[in-house]
């Protein structure tokens, strides 16, 4: 017997059970608690206006969080300890709900439009009002967060939730301040969360029942009717996106991880593509999975934990990843349980795609334990082309190197999102689009300076497919893409010689140790050289109409080298 809409522990009966917190529930269990938590800021919640709220339970530990988790029927533990969870409906991202408020002191620094959609500030103050009155007589988790490794970036962030495991996301994904430095917490950013509060669209300007909205005026965040997690760590994330730039860091949605040698690489990419498999590494310690800084000094994390998509995840591919999901404190999101063994099963997509582990950093056996690096000696751009035109691995010059940043290209196979029923071409800007609220332009202009300046060596990695396009090719073998990345690393691709793309004008070694020779050019791998010349030149046509937006707003060397072959 398999778990599927929800979890039912001993009879093994289903039923679909659902309360007012916006997911699904797993049966009563609102008993009073007792306890605070052990580390009370100074700062209370009624400087965030939430009054005669409930418990008020601050910075609980992962232990007392998954016990509350599991008392009040939020999640029930799997074999090995994980906390799994359901979100509902809300599986993934909430794009078309996210609003931030038209205000006249960021309105000119915020790329508007279908990314970065504003609203009034009426309309978030009655957004705002609602979640005050929805939290009066409920109980209440704090967590007090860093978003920063490096100190001198570092945001102070306070995430108000109405789950324990939301908090446990929190405590999990982001750094924690030590007794002394909680008492007297004060944060930057506030979040607070709430999935069973619902907008009521024409009333308050939303899309839907859903709102993400934020406001950097008043320093605050809402989120209400989901419970998908990811909306909390993103939020985040977008907020140091539009900070930093002006203080001369480069905000990047990438992982990171350090060589023996001391060499830090980045892995830009977008979900699905590799960043957190390929950067957790046994012979590099990681920085840190999904979002980082790239400051004067070097290349910091801005979060303490990871979160990986687990969707067919298997020990024998990703074995770092692998054993973290059977560690207590692990949070399981949207992942299939036996509800009578709570085996986990990886290979299940009923729910979603895009199931998900929530973990601290320190779950990673070799890490570096400041989450700082230093310059980068190498970036990696990750790609999954579906199409299965892209060489495996490619050396980009500087030009390129922005031209394929600002593109920030993936694809989306047919199945795997609602609605698509063929492979999709996907291009999303600094491979993170609907977190950069900046003109992605000031993002590229500062990863050329920092390119120029450091002598960064560049590649384009395809994750995706080889010898066909999807349904008739296939995924690209993990023990090639690693021998690839690492001889990229260690050096050994340096002294390669290389072979423009006819298509896209990319280096294509000639050579690479312990890997195929005919691996290295995708057209060699198709057994229809003339398909593979179509759709080669379809997926180069459609780079380029993509690429028109920037034409403007980028060097003529940049709109030289596009995708046509380098000289």
């Amino acid at each position: 017997m398999r778990q599927a809409d929800e979890y039912r522990g001993g009879t093994g009966a289903r039923a679909r059970m659902a309360t007012d917190n916006g997911g699904p529930a797993f049966g009563a269990g609102n008993e009073s608690v007792q306890h605070l938590g052990p580390v009370k800021s100074g700062f209370g919640i009624e400087n965030h206006g939430i009054r005669d709220a409930g418990n008020v339970l601050w910075n609980l530990t992962a232990s007392s969080l998954c016990e509350e988790a599991v008392r009040r029927r939020e999640g029930v533990l799997a074999e090995g300890g994980a906390l799994v969870v359901l979100t509902g409906q809300h599986t993934g991202r909430a794009p078309k709900d996210k609003f931030i408020v038209d205000e006249a002191e960021h309105r000119d620094n915020i790329w508007w439009g279908a990314v970065n959609r504003s609203t009034s500030a009426a309309n978030f103050d009655g957004l705002h009002q609602r979640l005050l009155a929805y939290y009066q007589g409920r109980d209440v988790f704090v967590q007090d967060c860093y978003a920063g490794a490096d100190a001198k970036f570092r945001l102070s962030v306070r995430i108000i939730t109405e789950t324990a495991w939301h908090s446990l996301f929190a405590a999990n994904m982001f750094i924690r301040p030590t007794d002394g430095e909680l008492e007297t917490f004060e944060p930057e950013f506030t979040i607070i969360q709430a999935p069973g509060c619902h907008a009521e669209p024409e009333k308050d300007g939303t899309n839907s029942e859903v709102f993400i909205e934020v406001s950097f005026n008043k320093k605050l965040v809402l989120i209400g009717g989901s419970s998908y997690a990811g909306e909390i760590k993103k939020s985040v994330f977008s907020i140091l996106n539009y900070l930093l730039p002006a203080r001369g860091v480069l905000p990047m949605h990438c992982s990171a991880n350090i060589g023996k040698k001391g060499d830090t690489a980045i892995f830009f990419g977008l979900s699905g593509t590799g960043k957190t498999t390929l950067s957790a590494d046994g012979t590099r310690a990681l920085i840190g999975d999904d979002e980082h800084g790239w400051g004067d000094d070097g290349v910091f994390n801005f979060e303490g934990g990871c979160y990986a998509k687990v969707i067919r995840l298997s020990a024998e591919a990703e074995p770092e990843i692998y054993a973290t999901t059977r560690r207590f404190g692990t949070i399981l999101e949207n992942v299939i349980i036996d509800e009578a063994t709570r085996v986990i099963d990886f290979d299940d997509a009923s729910l979603t795609e895009n199931t998900r582990a929530s973990y601290p950093i320190d779950f990673i056996p070799f890490i570096s334990e400041e989450g700082i690096g230093g310059h980068p000696e190498n970036i990696l751009m990750l790609t999954a082309d579906a199409f299965g035109v892209l060489p495996p691995i490619s050396r980009l010059s500087a030009d390129q190197a922005m031209y394929h940043f600002l593109s920030g290209y993936t694809a989306v196979v047919a199945g795997t999102v609602k609605g698509i029923k063929e492979t999709q071409a996907t291009f999303s800007t600094c491979f993170g689009a609907p977190f950069m609220p900046r003109h992605p332009t000031v993002y590229g202009k500062l990863l050329s300076e920092k390119i120029a300046k450091h002598g960064t060596n560049c590649w384009l990695v395809n994750t995706g497919w080889t010898g066909g396009s999807y349904g008739v090719g296939k995924r690209m073998e993990i023990a090639h893409t690693r021998n690839l990345v690492r001889a990229a690393l260690d050096g050994r691709l340096a002294g390669v010689a290389t072979t423009p793309d006819p298509n896209f004008g990319v280096g294509v070694p000639e050579t690479c140790p312990d890997v195929p020779a005919e691996v290295l050019n995708p057209r060699s791998t198709w057994a229809d050289k003339a398909a593979y010349d179509e759709t080669a030149r379809r997926l180069a046509g459609m780079f380029e109409e993509n690429f028109k937006q920037f034409e403007t707003s980028v060097d003529d060397k940049v709109n030289q080298v596009a995708i046509r072959p380098a000289a």
